[in-house]
């Protein structure tokens, strides 16, 4: 164990480093590491500096291992050597996994049951923070949000957050939630930017936003990607590390959660924490 100190962001009244670990990768089947391995990954995270780790009951190989991310984050920190109470482990609720895929289910009893299932997959009694994953059609949206009030007025919960959510619904749950609400994790990236409203908001309450897949598309080629490998050249860095300094750049609240199953992948990206970007670079990168 080598614990480095990573500069901090706000999740509420925690403070986290700046770059977030996405445990998702090593649940997916398919691809999944061994159990060894991302052990290693998760504590090589850890030893970086990275305070925040970003899971979900629905990060599973098959719908009849529900919790199998949980429960992997879980036993990671259990054998990790450092003070585990500085690390904010971030869980969701509401995706659903089933023999064909996947699913949403936003009733307030379906989130109650689903929080319960993740308070004993990490064994925790609380858990730090509990993000509602997706926006469900067939539920208001305002009844999905009133069960994460009730979850954190009943103490299951210390900090609520949304996922994939607009605009309007960041609102909304803000109305409901009040300071109860930290966060807002979607979709972000230089190939997906249709979430700028979405931080725009969150800076001006207060919220973190917290981009997965990050890193989406900067492995690919083209006019874009080009350069960012110029300025990653020029960096002696990944165009990874350039991407997610320029994610960073964008807006005090965005806390990117790279996604990882390797200890080398999330020790780069770990990294990026301590990349400062050109005004003239910022630009050219758009």
């Amino acid at each position: 164990m080598h614990n480095t100190t990573m500069r901090t962001r706000a999740i509420g009244g925690r403070q986290v480093g700046v770059i977030g670990l996405g445990a998702m990768p090593m649940s997916v089947a398919g691809h999944m590491p061994d159990e060894e391995q991302s052990i290693r990954t998760i504590h090589a995270a850890l030893d970086a500096g990275i305070t925040l780790i970003d899971t979900a009951d629905a990060y599973t190989p098959s719908h009849e291992d529900v919790g199998h991310n949980e429960r992997l984050v879980a036993r990671a920190l259990s054998l990790w050597g450092g003070d585990t109470d500085a690390v904010l482990v971030a869980t969701k609720g509401g995706h659903t996994r089933t023999p064909d895929g996947w699913d949403v289910d936003g009733s307030p009893a379906y989130l109650r049951a689903a929080c319960d299932r993740s308070l004993k997959a990490l064994g925790v009694d609380s858990i730090g923070l509990y993000q509602h994953h997706r926006p469900d059609p067939k539920v208001p949206y305002e009844e999905t949000i009133g069960a994460l009030k009730e979850l954190h007025d009943a103490g299951k919960i210390q900090y609520a957050g949304i996922s994939n959510a607009d605009p309007d619904q960041i609102r909304l749950a803000h109305s409901i939630l009040g300071e109860r609400l930290v966060s807002v994790q979607n979709e972000y990236s230089p190939r997906f930017r249709t979430s700028e409203p979405e931080i725009d908001v969150c800076a001006e309450l207060g919220l973190a936003f917290l981009p997965w897949s990050p890193l989406g598309g900067i492995g690919r080629t083209g006019e874009l990607n080009a350069v960012f490998a110029e300025i990653a050249d020029a960096h002696g860095v990944s165009p990874q590390q350039v991407c997610l300094a320029w994610e960073l750049a964008r807006s005090p609240v965005v806390i990117p959660i790279p996604g990882a199953s390797r200890p080398e992948t999330i020790i780069d990206s770990a990294a990026a924490a301590s990349l400062e970007l050109s005004a003239e670079e910022l630009a050219r990168l758009g």
